[in-house]
């Protein structure tokens, strides 16, 4: 890996471009990634317009980002497991079932904190 050798501002700088590419990379390959973006873009605004106080602002903002926080860590273990092998393996299925479920509930999450929070 670029930068495990490097030390202060330099590894943080080669951190963050190291991160950019993890964004680039998942935009480009993740339909359900670019969806949740799309939602973010559009929830985010929303979210501090409707929020009437800075913990409803923040909740209904934290939890889009939270969505596409969950979806980048199961995209990272959906890319592991296929560097491993594309061959079915229950194992493997299980661990993409599992991070699908992870994104299943945070979306969950997401639309209950906004319902809870606009029905006050």
């Amino acid at each position: 890996m670029a930068g495990q050798n490097l030390k202060g501002f330099a590894r943080l700088y080669a951190a963050f471009i190291n991160s950019l590419a993890g964004f680039r990379a998942t935009w480009h390959h993740e339909e359900a990634f670019r969806q949740e973006c799309w939602l973010a873009l559009a929830g985010v605004p929303l979210g501090l317009w409707l929020g009437q106080t800075g913990i409803e602002r923040a909740l209904l903002v934290g939890v889009l980002i939270n969505v596409l926080i969950v979806e980048l860590l199961n995209t990272a273990v959906e890319v592991t497991i296929d560097r491993i092998g594309i061959e079915r393996n229950n194992l493997s299925g299980r661990a993409k079932d599992i991070g699908s479920a992870a994104v299943l509930s945070s979306l969950i999450l997401a639309g209950a904190v906004w319902l809870l929070v606009l029905i006050r």
